[in-house]
């Protein structure tokens, strides 16, 4: 019979990812980046991929990623990241190629290049981060932005009849053949993280097995931007962002 040891407090050691560099990060207090960038570095590390990663970052409040996680970075123009992505990896098809985007780059500026990488089944895996804002830039309306939802550019509160309405693109991609894995997440709770941290896993495995495209969605906090605590923030994304933007896988050809 296995001999039981008894895990005590005491004997636990929590410490930061090693891929983490010690830098002080620039993020506003309460923002979900921080948390998100611990679980792409835990996933590497564990993965033993920390010299076979390639990440790239766009323009956005992810453009200083390089400055916290030690793997090789290429900074690409705002949203050309999937482009500068596909390069790299048909390049390289040993490394584990990632972006680590916002919505307002990836959904906005950057669709195009988004959908076509998708669609032709790029090998590569996505960290999508939506915060229902341009966070960098000053707090303006994104196309993830909710209906109602204040903003620098809708102080009133988003109007469909003046600014259209906010869409899906995680559901959106779901319909191309190049894609085998989607998945939506969030990290504003413990259980959640963990949860989140399975979903980056699967989407870097799935991209080192060649299965296609893959993509996780992290539904995000911006309190500086929606102007809360951060507190007030993990609520106000509970209670309005989660029933419009739903947790869960949207596609998964890996159960097949």
């Amino acid at each position: 019979m296995a001999e039981v040891v008894e895990i005590k407090p005491e004997n636990l050691v929590f410490s930061k990812p090693k891929l983490i560099k010690d830098n002080v990060m620039h993020y506003c207090p309460g923002c979900s980046h921080g948390t998100i960038h611990k679980l792409v570095a835990e996933v590497i590390e564990e993965m033993g991929m920390a010299s076979k990663t390639i990440a790239v970052s766009p323009v956005g409040c992810s453009v200083f990623a390089y400055n916290y996680i030690d793997v090789d970075w290429i900074q690409a123009a705002h949203g050309r990241a999937l482009a500068v992505a596909t390069a790299a990896k048909r390049l390289n098809p040993g490394k584990l190629v990632i972006t680590y985007q916002g919505d307002g780059d990836m959904s906005a500026i950057g669709t195009a290049e988004t959908i076509h990488a998708a669609a032709r089944g790029e090998n590569v895996a996505v960290i999508y981060v939506n915060n229902a804002i341009y966070g960098m830039t000053g707090g303006q309306m994104a196309p993830t932005t909710l209906l109602g939802m204040k903003t620098a550019t809708t102080p009133y509160g988003r109007d469909p009849h003046l600014n259209g309405y906010p869409y899906k693109i995680a559901e959106m991609m779901a319909h191309l053949d190049g894609v085998s894995f989607i998945t939506r997440q969030s990290v504003h709770t413990p259980a959640n993280v963990r949860k989140c941290k399975s979903a980056i896993r699967k989407a870097f495995e799935n991209s080192m097995a060649g299965n296609g495209f893959s993509m996780v969605e992290v539904v995000a906090t911006c309190n500086s931007g929606w102007k809360l605590s951060p507190v007030a923030a993990n609520k106000w994304l509970a209670e309005n962002m989660l029933p419009f933007y739903p947790l869960g896988d949207i596609k998964d050809l890996t159960k097949k």
